[in-house]
């Protein structure tokens, strides 16, 4: 039996050690190991059945650890994992037993689809992808490596979101749309035309408030 390291123990992390334990009960070749954090306290006020077993900056994967990432920020998460990685790492890919995906659809490693999440047909997932609870990507749709939809974000179909593009609760994305490397859409936005890379848009309809470097 494999055992299951959980990348960061807030609170998505937590909730991704319940999403963990409804998939087990589907008889997955793993079991529930405990938590990679750089926090040692971070569970502290919290009761788990599993703790904090090391760093995921410093830990040194063995053979008989798989790992799921549960970290919010795309740049964080793409930077763990890929350093996980690079040292040796094998990432599940999480579906909650009330996933819907539809046919001929791809989704890469290391993702996470919580409760409720509806994935059509055709769609292309990339790694370390997160897709929250109820939220829904219609067809034909790309969501680059990193990608984080929040809570109720609607992708309609033929959308492209880039690397580590990250949507707020209730966000949407109308069809045909381009939102670039790690721009941000803020919670409730309606994205009605292409979001440039690095940008943070909000709003109904979606407006541009400010700029990054990548």
């Amino acid at each position: 039996m494999k055992r299951l390291l959980i990348v960061g123990a807030g609170g998505f992390g937590r909730e991704v050690l319940s999403w963990c334990s409804d998939a087990a009960a589907n008889k997955n070749d793993w079991e529930i190991g405990g938590f990679l954090d750089s926090n040692p306290a971070a569970l502290e006020k919290h009761r788990c059945e599993v703790g904090i077993i090391g760093d995921p900056s410093t830990y040194l994967p063995s053979d008989n650890d798989l790992f799921i990432p549960a970290i919010g920020d795309p740049k964080t998460r793409l930077r763990l994992c890929k350093a996980l990685k690079e040292r040796g790492a094998t990432f599940i890919t999480l579906l909650h037993p009330s996933v819907v995906i539809g046919r001929d659809s791809r989704i890469g490693e290391g993702s996470v689809l919580c409760p409720g999440a509806v994935v059509s047909t055709n769609v292309s997932l990339g790694s370390f992808v997160i897709i929250n609870l109820r939220c829904t990507v219609s067809h034909d749709s790309v969501i680059g490596d990193g990608g984080t939809l929040s809570p109720a974000s609607d992708v309609t179909g033929n959308v492209v979101l880039g690397e580590g593009v990250f949507l707020g609760t209730h966000a949407c994305i109308l069809p045909s749309t381009v939102v670039g490397d790690y721009a941000i859409v803020g919670a409730g936005s309606v994205v009605l035309k292409s979001v440039p890379a690095g940008a943070t848009v909000v709003g109904v309809p979606a407006r541009q408030i400010s700029s990054s470097n990548n």
